[in-house]
């Protein structure tokens, strides 16, 4: 038996050696051949753990929303579920509350959301059908039609596509081989059905989020080696909406008249030409979604990162609204993209979202969110705007507000981006691609298991501090990314400067790691300055977007149409400020860092960074139709405001519920 073992470890050894000489790692899920080799490798779920300001976020989770869904929405969410064999929604709502509340239980590693999540995998499981197709059943006879319910729905491809990402989260965390088995059992079932009952068969959606199926597919062909899911790929490509060419042409920059693309399958399909590159790597489709974000820039983009997309794309004016499923959807593309292709622009883009919009479209408790959010937001009422979908309130933060899908979907924001701080490297090594405080522990070098602890306050401090944590020294590489926007990045050991890589790039620290080792990052920010719709300007300083800063006052509303209330929000200050040109220099702009910074800094109070300038007001810029009125382009000759110059303080966009984050640019001359 010992003999036997012994073959065994020689066995899996060699394989990990030829792997990493392939320049694959050795340890974890990665790309085997004919896919590309992949630079970084998701490490498997409960390897990172978050701590300081992020554990404090997933905590406000599990006692909020995430960790009460089932009751607070039980009409959907409850034990009548679909997916849970009963007969209500059996469409997507369900699997997405799931995708955020699998990734939370096994990061704070809390045995109350484990089992509440369990229920549904286990019941997934349990009811494979026998030709391997699985998920709500048919209904009864009889039963009453209600959202989610209708036949097509419960059969559709889209959903199943959510609850494949929950399986494999559950996976990593745990290596259930029933999810692999019953993967495998579904994969060839729809190499079967599709080509008669193809993705958009159902809805159009599945069509539009094929790229969800096809990772899926990718995955367990990496675990399996079944040459049958390259076939299955092929097909699903085939059947999935040609976003190659949507990104790589004009489409995207039309304005007049808009075009017809949801908001949320944008940011959902910005991974589809990545994904499908790990087994045709043309250039195509790599640089198809910086083209397609580049696009969404300049015709319908904001400051934030973020579009124009009330439902459809609508342009780049700033009271333009963008849906919550966007934000978390475009994330979890980046983290896709990112280990892929190992560029750090996915990075960058992937924290600007995550710090900037995320936290202002929620609540502090994570109790109630909004379904659109507003760069320039000065009230937040039930009232008609001009959004392309308006109605149900949805700007407010309620639960129920707008149309429920972000409801159960922006779980999966917070605890994936804490997932994907870390990655394992092709060299056998550990990469911190996205910096937050947490700590990692992970297979390295000839299968060591080692940790770094990530002390830091980031994104409102430049420094970043890991510390090496192993009874043993052991020899492995360490990747950093560097931001674009800094271009004085210093990097020390133990103290002693080490390197000054370059800005956009990845240094790596080849060297023995003793126990207590230190590792310094320090990413000097610098103000940046770009401008926008109607020449707009936006403020930028390190990886967070600013804003005005503008008192609030809350009010809770009643009201018939729903089971909850919601909340308002009025300005308790004023809002129409414009920035004079002469002005927009950055020693006109003085940063002021807070001593300490709090486990909770995403709102007015506690805002560990604020700018103090100067701006006037400008009376004519009112609110019209519940926003905030055009923004007042500058013209010649000068038309005085009569208004004083006054000092005026931007925070963090991400710690205000009202602002100005593009202001209009007063007395500007022309160049």
């Amino acid at each position: 038996m010992k003999r036997t073992i012994a073959i065994l470890l020689t066995v899996v050894l060699a394989a990990a050696v030829l792997q990493a000489k392939e320049g694959r790692n050795s340890y974890y899920i990665t790309n085997r051949t004919p896919l590309a080799a992949q630079p970084y490798t998701a490490l498997p779920l409960g390897a990172i753990r978050p701590e300081g300001m992020l554990l404090r976020m997933l905590e406000t989770q599990r006692d909020g929303l995430t960790g009460h869904l089932d009751s607070v929405y039980a009409v959907v969410c409850g034990d009548n579920n679909g997916w849970l064999g009963g007969t209500g929604d059996g469409w997507e709502r369900g699997p997405y509350w799931i995708d955020g509340l699998v990734p939370l239980a096994y990061l704070l590693d809390d045995e109350a959301l484990k089992a509440k999540a369990q229920q549904w995998i286990e019941w997934s499981i349990a009811n494979q059908r026998e030709d391997g197709f699985f998920g709500p059943k048919p209904l009864p006879e009889g039963t009453p039609a209600i959202p989610g319910t209708q036949q097509g729905m419960r059969e559709d491809w889209w959903p199943r596509m959510v609850m494949l990402k929950v399986l494999q989260q559950y996976y990593t965390a745990t290596g259930d081989q029933r999810v692999i088995a019953l993967m495998d059992r579904y994969f060839r079932y729809q190499l079967e059905t599709l080509p008669e009952k193809p993705l958009g068969h159902w809805t159009f959606w599945a069509n539009r989020r094929g790229a969800d199926n096809l990772q899926a597919v990718y995955w367990l062909y990496n675990i399996t080696g079944e040459s049958y899911l390259l076939d299955l790929a092929e097909i699903i490509h085939r059947q999935t909406y040609d976003w190659t060419t949507v990104y790589s042409g004009d489409r995207i920059r039309n304005l007049n008249p808009a075009p017809d693309l949801h908001c949320v399958n944008v940011a959902q399909g910005l991974k589809a030409p990545v994904i499908y590159w790990q087994h045709h790597p043309e250039d195509r489709y790599l640089t198809a979604p910086k083209k397609g974000l580049a696009a969404l820039r300049d015709v319908h983009g904001f400051v934030t990162g973020m579009y124009g997309g009330d439902e459809a794309l609508h342009g780049n004016n700033p009271t333009q609204g963008s849906e919550l499923c966007s934000a978390v959807e475009m994330m979890f593309c980046f983290e896709l993209m990112l280990p892929v292709t190992g560029d750090v622009y996915y990075a960058d883009y992937l924290e600007k979202v995550a710090y900037n919009v995320l936290p202002t479209q929620h609540t502090d408790d994570f109790m109630r969110r909004q379904y659109f959010q507003q760069v320039n937001q000065v009230l937040i009422t039930d009232v008609q705007r001009n959004f392309h979908n308006d109605g149900q309130a949805r700007i407010t933060y309620g639960v129920k507000t707008g149309y429920p899908c972000c409801t159960c979907n922006m779980h999966q924001g917070w605890p994936k981006f804490v997932q994907n701080l870390w990655y394992a490297t092709a060299d056998n090594g550990l990469a911190a691609l996205v910096y937050g405080p947490s700590r990692v522990t992970a297979k390295v070098a000839d299968g060591r298991t080692v940790s770094f602890r990530e002390e830091t306050v980031y994104p409102f401090s430049e420094t970043v501090t890991f510390i090496y944590e192993s009874d043993a020294a052991v020899s492995f590489p360490f990747h950093l990314r560097v931001p674009a926007w800094c271009d004085s990045a210093a990097i020390t050991v133990n103290g002693r400067a080490v390197q000054r890589p370059e800005a956009g790039t990845i240094a790596v620290l080849e060297r023995t790691w003793k126990n207590g080792d230190r590792v310094g990052l320090h990413l000097p920010m610098t103000l940046r300055f770009s401008f926008w719709h109607e020449h707009s300007l936006g403020i930028e300083h390190g990886p967070l977007v600013y804003a005005l800063k503008i008192e609030e006052e809350w009010r809770e509303v009643k009201t018939d149409r729903w089971d909850h209330t919601f909340y308002e929000v009025m300005p308790a200050s004023p809002w129409n400020y414009g920035i004079q040109d002469k002005k927009i220099e950055a020693a006109n702009f003085t940063v002021v860092r807070r001593p300490q910074v709090s486990d909770m800094p995403w709102n007015l109070e506690n805002a560990p960074v604020s700018i103090t300038t100067t701006g006037r007001r400008i009376p004519w810029w009112c609110v019209v139709n519940g926003s905030a009125g055009p923004i007042p382009v500058s013209s010649y000759p000068h038309r005085d405001t009569g208004m004083p110059v006054e000092a005026i303080t931007l925070i963090p966009y991400g710690c205000t519920t009202l602002r100005i984050a593009q202001f209009p640019v007063i007395d500007r001359y022309l160049k």
